[in-house]
């Protein structure tokens, strides 16, 4: 071979390894190119991290918004209850109150002795049974204390072995239903002798 033949082997090989050298080694283009991707991974992580953090926010708020709303909900179901209770009291109170006439009829004809026996006497007894089971309560002792919140005084005058302000006589019973006074109990009061 000649020394121009290897020249030109070697300057074709030449350029072909600077060739490579030059698609080995970067140029300022593909430095650029990877900066920019790097600061786009980059800004993709800050990002991420951005998003988790809005995304932990988020839930929070809804998590918060879940938990307000089963609280008024749980109040909400409370208030329902508690109103269905007032309205079933004040249904069972205005029944009782349309009874009194017919329980004061009653214990009239208890106190001639018209229900002493038989089978008006059974009806009866089951009646004051089935009220008392709903909560009635009779005011009718005599000899007690003189309570205006339960008793109205119709009548004053002096009663034997019964002390001043306590209550001489029931002439009307009176009825109360739990702490609800449905009717108070109409008394002679005593005076001091």
């Amino acid at each position: 071979m000649s020394e121009a033949q290897d020249q030109n082997e070697n300057s074709g090989q030449e350029p072909e390894n600077q060739q490579e050298a030059a698609e080995t080694q970067p140029t300022a283009d593909a430095l650029g190119q990877a900066e920019a991707i790097l600061n786009e991974a980059g800004a993709g992580v800050d990002d991420s991290a951005a998003q988790q953090e809005e995304a932990s926010a988020g839930e929070a708020e809804l998590r918060n918004d879940l938990l307000r709303l089963q609280a008024e909900y749980v109040n909400y179901r409370k208030r329902v209850e508690r109103d269905r209770a007032v309205a079933r009291e004040n249904a069972v109170q205005s029944v009782l109150n349309t009874l009194l006439p017919v329980l004061d009829d009653i214990d009239a004809a208890r106190a001639h002795g018209d229900l002493t026996d038989g089978p008006f006497a059974s009806i009866a007894n089951k009646l004051d049974t089935i009220l008392a089971q709903h909560g009635l309560e009779r005011i009718n002792e005599a000899g007690v204390e003189f309570d205006p919140n339960i008793h109205e005084a119709l009548l004053r005058q002096a009663v034997a072995d019964i002390p001043a302000d306590h209550v001489g006589q029931v002439l009307r019973t009176g009825y109360r239903k739990g702490a609800v006074i449905l009717r108070a109990a109409q008394v002679l009061v005593a005076t001091g002798e």
